[in-house]
């Protein structure tokens, strides 16, 4: 694709106040809707306003996945402001072949990973915890198991994890799925079934009872 890049002089700063600001009032959308193609070349001609809307149409789904993943809200939103600030810089590399969306997913899956690679190991899960019952505290129980459920996931390898997260928690559909991770839908459907398994065993080995 030819068309120019946003120069050194656009307002990246600008940019990143948008997103940030943006990331609590959008509204969920997901895909390419009427009207994209036009914001893109308008991204691409320098224009921060028209970036500021392909953030509003897609922000909340790219933060929940990447909160999922991370599992603190704050890392979530740098992880998120991060990828589309990316996204802005790199527009020129950009495939209109393919749904922007995907494309953005596909570099927000990378920064997701990262921060996880660099990130503090998690605790050992405790063997005896049992998720499914109740203490005292119910507000502190649904924690500790949101927190074993997050541990759990950073047990499986990354291909493994993607696949649960898009799917269960970003709730993309097959194909969404297959462009995001330019894998076929195949693909997809053979590493969800085998994640699935080896997430079971994960919570059967650390006694975590979903109820």
């Amino acid at each position: 694709m030819n068309s120019p890049r946003p120069g050194p002089d656009a307002d990246s700063g600008g940019a990143e106040t948008t997103a940030r600001r943006q990331l609590s009032t959008a509204s969920p959308v997901i895909g390419v809707e009427d009207g994209e193609e036009a914001l893109l070349s308008r991204c691409l001609g320098g224009d921060g306003g028209a970036f500021g809307q392909l953030i509003d149409r897609h922000q909340r789904v790219l933060f929940n996945v990447s909160l999922r993943m991370v599992g603190n809200r704050e890392d979530a939103l740098d992880i998120t402001q991060t990828v589309f600030l990316k996204a802005y810089e790199n527009l020129s590399s950009f495939d209109r072949r393919h749904k922007f969306f995907s494309w953005v997913y596909r570099i927000m899956i990378n920064e997701t990973l990262n921060h996880l690679s660099k990130a503090r190991r998690m605790e050992p899960l405790d063997e005896s915890y049992q998720s499914g019952a109740r203490g005292p505290d119910e507000e502190c129980s649904q924690n500790r198991l949101r927190e074993s459920i997050q541990a759990a996931l950073l047990e499986l390898s990354p291909d493994y994890r993607q696949v649960i997260v898009l799917r269960h928690f970003g709730q993309l559909s097959y194909e969404e799925m297959s462009e995001a991770l330019e894998v076929p839908e195949k693909t997809v459907k053979s590493r969800l079934h085998t994640a699935r398994q080896l997430l079971g065993g994960i919570f059967s080995k650390h006694g975590i009872v979903l109820t």
